[in-house]
């Protein structure tokens, strides 16, 4: 998977830029709010459709303009390929892949990336949702089914809380043809998971071996808040039923349903110890860092192809040990972009291929600053 070209059009500080890169480790350098990590999240709008920092797409329009659009050329098999997505202020969102329109659920998957930021170091101390974020997002990149079956599961559990609200304030309303929706969804998104972070595990584990230079072992546990512990019905779709009919009370009283994958967390730990509880901030930092190595080598494993490893202003958050086994480990075989206000800190190290950015524009491409 290589990224050959973007095109900028009117998005956020880009009037019209073209830029090509290189199958290599791309540093993209400049000064802060020049565009560097606005040039990232184009090329990551490309894998997803949106922005992973949460921004509306109206905000994502260069100031007074009514549509922008992003245009990117790569390479999947050998074969290159197109994705065009065009932003308007006043009509919807349009994705475009190799010439034919798509909806969203058909576009993840088409281009496949990997985001390291500085949210990605709270992985392990921060709350369950960027857990349940990066299995679903991982996932997703691999497995439409995953995405589609994801997509219909948060609906029916919007329509339940609204139901249960409803019962709350007004007596009883069916909600049992709900129940049975998001069991036999719950069920089949579990199985999922559990297979991914099967082989997910596996690999962090024999990675985070390596960076920690053979002193400990990472092991990753899937957890479920509900069910007493049981795990040996967690693919049973009459399972999660029970279980919601158990919690109906609970789940009236609170307006939000407490039972499914929405509510499941990953725990981290090395040995007996939850590195979440007992982990130093060096021992977090090492397994998240073996947890973004691990996802590059299974979508590897599921697709042929490395992903594109996207890093946006991460590497300065990293000890020189790690940043150097980052770099280590993607240099000649998978296409990195590296967004750093520090460029000096990859002074001398194979394979950088530098680009500034200055308001907008690239004023060096592959050389330094003039």
């Amino acid at each position: 998977m290589m990224i050959e070209s973007v095109r900028l059009h009117r998005f956020r500080n880009y009037e019209d830029e073209v830029i090509t890169f290189p199958k290599a480790i791309i540093l993209l350098y400049g000064r802060n709010g020049q565009g560097k990590t606005n040039l990232l999240e184009s090329l990551y709008m490309g894998g997803i459709g949106k922005s992973y920092r949460g921004i509306a797409d109206a905000d994502l329009i260069s100031w007074n303009q009514d549509q922008a659009s992003v245009i990117i050329q790569f390479r999947r098999s050998e074969t290159r390929q197109q994705l065009k997505i065009i932003l308007s202020k006043t009509a919807k969102k349009e994705l475009w892949v190799n010439e034919t329109k798509v909806p969203q659920k058909e576009l993840v998957g088409t281009l496949n990336e990997v985001l390291f930021s500085p949210d990605d170091l709270q992985l392990i101390k921060g709350s369950p949702s960027l857990r349940r974020r990066f299995m679903d997002m991982e996932i997703s990149q691999v497995s439409r089914s995953y995405y589609q079956e994801l997509l219909q599961y948060n609906r029916a559990i919007s329509q339940r809380n609204l139901l249960l609200k409803k019962m709350k304030y007004e007596g009883i309303h069916p909600i049992e043809e709900w129940d049975r929706q998001i069991a036999g969804f719950a069920a089949s998104l579990v199985a999922k998971r559990l297979s991914a972070l099967h082989k997910l595990a596996f690999l962090a584990g024999v990675l985070h071996k390596r960076l920690s230079r053979g002193q400990e072992m990472l092991d990753l546990t899937y957890v479920q808040p509900y069910g007493g512990g049981d795990r040996s019905h967690q693919t049973d779709p009459e399972w999660y039923y029970t279980l919601l009919q158990r919690h109906l009370e609970e789940d009236v009283r609170r307006q939000a349903t407490s039972v499914g994958p929405h509510r499941d967390d990953l725990v981290f730990s090395v040995g007996p110890a939850d590195l979440r509880k007992y982990g130093s901030q060096g021992q977090q930092r090492t397994a998240v860092l073996a947890l973004k190595l691990s996802e590059l080598e299974y979508v590897k494993s599921e697709t042929g192809e490395y992903p594109v490893l996207l890093l946006d202003d991460v590497m300065s958050e990293l000890d020189p040990d790690r940043r150097q086994a980052l770099l280590d480990f993607v240099r000649d075989r998978i296409q990195t972009f590296i967004t750093t206000t520090e460029p000096d800190i990859f002074a001398g190290m194979a394979g950088c291929h530098p680009i500034c950015i200055e308001k907008g524009k690239v004023l060096s491409h592959g050389g330094t600053q003039s």
